[in-house]
């Protein structure tokens, strides 16, 4: 590989990139990793991924050798759950000194000449992590968001003082990012007024969507399925995504008479949400099934797809649904669902928390099997925008780029005595 630059090879080789997450846990973030890592061209990157934890149901779809782990991390590094159960004294603490360590070995390890982090706490941990690093030592960062960063301070913070110390270390850091990516148009615009950022480093990116490894597993089975018609959502069972609020109105719509409500995902309100479906009659109808490697059969055979999320980034499971020919009604949340659909054309919105709202939009789309499907075919030809061949090399065009100039950057000599 080493020799005259190319196009496809700036700097003679592979360029090295390192990917920073906490752990392979589901998610859209962990699904964007594990598609860079297969399907960025080995001629062009070496892809190598750091996880505090070796932990998540994506650890099956990664090679282990291209994976690095930190030392003691299912000891140190345990973070499942709400995110306002991470802010406790003890796991700040020992986040904020084992971790930045921990990743900075990654870094120093591999030589990255590009390092990209994901979400908002392994920014920071990525921004600790490069302090002291400078010239040619030092790799060229992304911090990439994909969620709405004021929501998720305010959800995980136990006061005031803890909200705004969490928001002023994150505006510092992303400041420090050599890039900040976004996966929707109007979180871009959130991060450049929330965080006061340079939008000459502000890019946007659409999470990519498999389309044809979606339509390859659309006939696969349906384990628990229910014996009607259902009504379908996924995503953690936490706050963020208001699946008491879906089963509120799934109650209030009476559709429980004629379908079912079937939620893919596990979460801490798994228990809440059982007892709050049993309090309102339903019960019965609503089915939790759990985490699913293949959602997308799931998706083929519901007669609409909902997700009431308070806050996204960019809804990549409602992407992954319209590629399955799935209708789409979505919360009109901060950020993301208008990138997804068209309102009103492949797709539609109903305010955030409005159980009325939504429970007279799943009644109305239900009721009309014409609108839906023409809800589908419009769908199906929107989610070709975010295919994933465009997708992964707008990131290969990027990595590239800032390769380019980490290379170019000048070479720290040593000191001379006078």
């Amino acid at each position: 590989m080493h020799g005259k630059a190319s196009a496809n090879q700036p700097l003679g080789r592979p360029i090295r990139v390192l990917l920073l997450l906490s752990s392979l846990h589901g998610g859209g973030a962990e699904r964007v990793a594990v598609h860079l890592m297969h399907r960025l061209d080995p001629a062009r990157f070496d892809v190598k991924m750091g996880l505090l934890r070796a932990a998540g149901p994506y650890m099956s779809q990664v090679d282990m050798d291209q994976v690095l782990v930190a030392p003691d991390g299912e000891k140190h590094f345990n973070y499942d759950g709400p995110n306002s159960a991470q802010y406790t004294p003890g796991k700040v603490i020992g986040s904020a000194i084992r971790a930045p360590l921990a990743f900075r070995r990654m870094i120093r390890d591999t030589q990255a000449d590009v390092v990209m982090s994901f979400l908002k706490g392994t920014n920071l941990l990525a921004w600790l992590s490069l302090f002291g690093m400078m010239g040619r030592r030092r790799p060229k960062w992304i911090a990439r968001e994909g969620n709405n960063v004021l929501s998720v301070i305010e959800e995980e913070s136990p006061n005031a003082f803890a909200a705004t110390a969490s928001l002023g270390l994150t505006r510092k850091a992303y400041r420090a990012a050599d890039v900040v990516l976004a996966n929707s148009s109007d979180m871009a615009e959130g991060l450049l007024r929330d965080l006061d950022l340079d939008p000459a480093r502000m890019r946007m990116i659409n999470n990519p969507i498999a389309i044809g490894t979606i339509r390859s597993q659309l006939n696969g089975p349906l384990p628990g399925a229910p014996k009607r018609p259902f009504i379908l959502t996924a995503g953690r069972l936490e706050y963020q995504k208001a699946h008491e609020v879906l089963i509120r109105s799934f109650a209030k719509s009476g559709l429980w008479r004629t379908h079912a409500l079937v939620i893919l995902g596990r979460g801490s309100r798994l228990g809440k949400l059982h007892l709050l479906a049993a309090k309102l009659g339903v019960g019965e109808y609503v089915r939790f099934i759990g985490f699913v490697a293949n959602p997308y059969a799931w998706m083929a055979r519901a007669e609409l797809f909902v997700l009431p999320s308070r806050w996204e980034g960019f809804p990549t499971v409602a992407a992954e649904a319209m590629a399955a020919g799935t209708p789409l009604l979505l919360s009109d949340c901060k950020f993301g669902p208008r990138d997804v659909i068209e309102p009103g054309v492949s797709g539609e919105l109903v305010p955030v928390d409005d159980i009325d709202a939504l429970a007279a939009k799943m009644q109305e789309l239900i009721a009309d099997p014409a609108r839906r499907a023409e809800m589908v075919r419009a769908g199906m030809e929107r989610v070709k925008r975010f295919d994933i061949a465009e997708m992964v090399e707008q990131y290969a065009e990027m990595f590239e780029e800032l390769a380019v100039r980490k290379a170019r950057a000048p070479a720290l000599r040593p000191a001379t005595a006078s």
